[in-house]
This record gives C-alpha cells, sequence and structure tokens, in this order.
C-alpha cells in the first residue's frame, strides 16, 4: 500500500465517519463510489465497506444521538436483526451479479433515494 492509497483510504474514512454521524450516511453512498473510483471492483468496495461496517464504527455516532434522545432501541433492534439476515440475502445474490449490472442497480437505488429526498413529500 502507497503513502498516497494510504492517504486516500483516510480521506474516504474520514469523510465516510463524519457523514455518518451528521446525516447517517456513509457506507454505500460514501465509500463505495470512492473506492471504484480508486480502482476496486463494485464488488471489492461493496465488500470493503461492508467490512468496515462490521465493527461497531458507528457505535460512538449513536451513542451521541441516544445522549440526547434520538434512538428508539426497539425500532433498532428489529431493524438490526433483519439488517443481518437481509445482508446474507443480497451478499448471496450480488457475487453472482456481473458488475456492470451491480454498479447499474446501485446507481438507480442512489438515484431513487435522492429524488424521494429532494422531491418527496
Amino acid at each position: 500500500m502507497t503513502i498516497s492509497t494510504l492517504f486516500l483510504l483516510l480521506c474516504i474514512g474520514l469523510l465516510a465517519g463524519i457523514l455518518s454521524g451528521l446525516v447517517g450516511v456513509g457506507g454505500g453512498i460514501i465509500m463505495i463510489p470512492l473506492l471504484v473510483m480508486m480502482g476496486m471492483s463494485q464488488h471489492q468496495s461493496q465488500g470493503t465497506s461492508l467490512a468496515v461496517l462490521a465493527v461497531p464504527v458507528t457505535a460512538i455516532a449513536a451513542f451521541n444521538y441516544y445522549k440526547e434522545g434520538y434512538v428508539d432501541w426497539k425500532y433498532a433492534a428489529v431493524i438490526a436483526v433483519f439488517f443481518v439476515i437481509g445482508g446474507f440475502i443480497g451478499s448471496k445474490f450480488a457475487v453472482q451479479i456481473d458488475q456492470k449490472i451491480l454498479k447499474k442497480i446501485f446507481g438507480i437505488i442512489l438515484l431513487f433515494v435522492a429524488g424521494k429526498l429532494i422531491f418527496g413529500k
């Protein structure tokens, strides 16, 4: 790993962490596109992003929200259980899909979510 690569990864981690704490995003929206731009395949980028999130990296940010009364633990627990199940199922499909198609699916999802946030009620 070169110094420039290490620096880029440091920047990606810092940006993803700041945006995760600020608006609750980071993994898919920040890390994956930037890792692809660095030359990783879509599959490698998604797998690496998931590996980062496997560690409780957002625990401190979540704790800050909890201290202010902004965490619903019941909702979080239900979502977390099914997130694990969904992640397993989704990853089984993703590794079988061609990278070009996977990039398009990822992009369409980002556009859909962006549209809902910008133009939705």
